[in-house]
């Protein structure tokens, strides 16, 4: 970080849109982010093809027709209603899943049949990973400046599990949803927030985290207010946006209540799953089982938690430049992430979307002295990314 302080950022600014620039300006102005985030992704795509047809199998599939996506599409076809049963006797209910992406796909289907839903859905996360990294640029550059906010976008194009991102799933669709609320709050477009939000609590569970960060900055904002004796911009506008925020996953929630006849019917079919809050002890006991099989594993695991909390703990020093909303979402997310009894392998998917992980990166390589060092960084990481990417969608699957 000493580089970043050596060398004066850009003052922070925001993305031109509205009435003070067209729309055509406000592309061009994003456009290195929207370029250089598509060329990642394209990247970690040709390097899955090449070497799914080296080794024999549908690199394509893989993307579409596997997994999560599988679910998604049944949604879409059938609607809810699918139960399978495990050996061991509980249910994997696509109540799970929440209703955005695959009513999208539907739609999709039906408008243009030709795509089919698995189509549909590609097609919908392609389209929502543009918006998305020009939703994280906007944020980056509200924050640092344009340069910082166009390497914030690419390197979340270049995240280990990107891969994700260029699946029929719903992180991209989600974390689109997610940055423009951001954005909408840290220019004081309250309402715009909250519909975004309502979008985003469809999507996914970790709705909850951008809820808190909405409610939290509302909260703070009033608090300030009132000690400083200020009067409170826009307070109608924020308290329409706050109440809006919770719609849509409270919606769904309330769904699955009245669908299976008990208020907390869908925390119990993602127990089901798997997936219940613990205060993180299916982490800890898996990162003990790792020290059990191997004193190397455990401790590469508690090196890579040592890094994570050091990264969360650079995010939250760069207070004010990254304000309260940014913060508390990125920190919940993480947290979220890290309570769950799931699937150890899921966890950095699971924190894909809190992309301001990786704002001291940004900020950091934007503030370089060398300036070919961004390119080469973002280069080893696309291809990084997309070497694991591929080895991970040919082998057992996304984590």
């Amino acid at each position: 970080m000493s580089e970043t302080k050596a060398v004066p950022l850009p003052r922070a600014v925001a993305l031109p849109t509205g009435s003070s620039r067209s729309l055509k300006t406000s592309l061009r102005y994003a456009a290195p982010a929207l370029l250089g985030y598509v060329a990642v992704r394209l990247t970690g795509i040709a390097i899955l093809l090449i070497t799914a047809s080296a080794t024999g199998k549908d690199g394509m599939h893989r993307l579409a027709g596997r997994w999560d996506s599988v679910w998604y599409q049944r949604i879409a076809e059938h609607g809810y209603g699918y139960e399978v049963r495990l050996p061991d006797g509980t249910f994997h209910s696509d109540l799970a899943f929440f209703p955005l992406l695959p009513a999208l796909e539907r739609g999709l289907s039906v408008l243009i049949p030709p795509l089919g839903v698995a189509g549909a859905g590609l097609l919908v996360s392609w389209l929502a990973s543009l918006a998305a990294a020009g939703g994280i640029f906007a944020v980056g550059a509200r924050l640092y400046g344009r340069r910082a906010g166009v390497l914030l976008a690419v390197l979340w194009g270049a995240y280990p599990t990107a891969f994700v991102q260029s699946m029929a799933y719903t992180e991209t669709l989600f974390t689109a949803l997610a940055a423009w609320a951001l954005y909408a709050v840290l220019t004081d477009k309250w309402i715009t927030a909250g519909v975004l939000c309502i979008g985003a609590g469809l999507t996914r569970p970790v709705a909850a985290a951008l809820i808190a960060a909405i409610g939290v900055t509302a909260l703070w904002r009033l608090f300030t207010a009132w000690r400083g004796g200020e009067p409170l911009r826009t307070p109608l506008r924020m308290a329409v946006g706050v109440c809006l925020a919770p719609l849509g996953w409270l919606s769904y929630i309330a769904f699955v209540a009245v669908r299976e006849g008990h208020p907390f019917a869908y925390f119990d079919v993602q127990a089901d799953w798997n997936n219940r809050i613990d205060g993180g002890a299916a982490l800890a006991a898996f990162v003990g089982e790792q020290f059990g099989r191997n004193v190397f594993a455990g401790l590469g695991l508690c090196a890579a938690f040592a890094f994570l909390f050091w990264v969360v703990w650079l995010c939250v020093r760069q207070r004010p430049r990254q304000p309260l909303p940014v913060i508390t979402y990125c920190v919940v997310v993480v947290v979220i992430s890290l309570i769950g009894s799931g699937y150890f392998g899921s966890r950095p998917r699971l924190m894909m979307p809190a992309f301001p992980l990786l704002l001291p990166a940004a900020v950091a390589l934007a503030g370089a002295r060398r300036r070919t060092l961004p390119a080469v960084a973002v280069g080893v990481a696309a291809l990084a990314s997309g070497v694991y990417g591929a080895f991970t969608l040919l082998g057992s699957g996304p984590p």
